[in-house]
């Protein structure tokens, strides 16, 4: 069984004395406090189900210090429970203590729960309860629905940070800097996408942020093909290559089809107009 790894720096898992199991989607202010149980030399092993991506596997790293590892659901599911610990085992050698969430299941069709786990590991298991927020648990599948519907505000608020997209540049149809305004299109592969509509962003190109307006959606008052595209508030920063990121903050409003170009350039100048009260409050 290979366990894969995404970190900066090569660890000895020899080294590794705690983990945090979990699936961690999103890695959200749930997934936060499992983390801070870990001690200074622990590690994160991230059980990936193939859901719809918060947070893909190559992003993850980024918000946490530490080493980040994965399992393929599809390739441990069979295993019994006292199969799952003598894998861990044998890839931590010194492994000392677990933390999981208060749901945490494992082993051939999830028959092993927290109160098994304690049985089977020899070492410390930390169960860490159920976390709310307003009377609402956090969950990822509760913040993938958020998103889908387009209330970024409170999948944000369960997050702890703005939902990020990253996609590569690409040519656009050429009427915004035309007709209306300039914007930066782009492909997304592998995040889960907010609904339709246009939101209040932050775009990051370089690692530089500037307010930003984006759509996402079909673009039923042209052509009707589906586009993800940007405009960058103030600026004019044209052929831009490369990934960027798109944070976004909040929605503005549903996708519409518009009678003619002029009325789509009217709510093109409201977008923006809303999107500037926000940034200068």
């Amino acid at each position: 069984m290979v366990m894969k790894k995404s970190y900066s720096t090569l660890i000895n898992k020899k080294n590794i004395t705690s983990i945090a199991i979990g699936g961690f989607d999103g890695m959200h202010i749930a997934h936060q406090q499992l983390f801070k149980k870990l001690d200074q030399n622990g590690a994160i092993v991230v059980i990936e189900s193939g859901h719809s991506n918060l947070t893909p596997k190559s992003n993850r790293q980024e918000y946490t210090h530490f080493p980040v590892y994965y399992y393929v659901l599809d390739n441990i599911k069979h295993l019994e429970g006292e199969e799952f610990i003598k894998l861990l085992k044998e890839e931590f050698p010194n492994l000392k203590k677990i933390i999981v969430g208060f749901d945490f299941c494992f082993g051939k069709n999830r028959k092993y729960n927290t109160l098994g786990l304690k049985k089977l590991f020899e070492g410390e298991v930390i169960v860490v309860d159920e976390i709310c927020d307003n009377n609402l648990a956090i969950h990822s599948r509760y913040i993938r629905e958020f998103i889908r519907v387009g209330n970024i505000k409170k999948a944000n608020e369960l997050l702890g940070k703005n939902y990020k997209i990253i996609g590569q540049t690409t040519k656009g149809q050429g009427l915004g800097k035309k007709s209306f305004v300039p914007t930066i299109n782009l492909t997304v592969e592998n995040f889960l996408l907010p609904n339709e509509g246009v939101y209040i962003t932050k775009t990051i190109i370089k690692d530089k942020s500037y307010n930003s307006v984006t759509f996402l959606g079909h673009r039923v008052t042209t052509d009707g093909s589906y586009a993800i595209e940007t405009h960058l508030i103030g600026e004019d920063i044209i052929n831009i290559m490369g990934k960027i990121q798109i944070e976004f903050i909040d929605k503005i409003r549903e996708n519409q089809k518009f009678d003619n170009f002029e009325d789509l350039k009217k709510q093109i100048d409201k977008d923006i107009n809303n999107a500037l009260k926000y940034f200068d409050k």
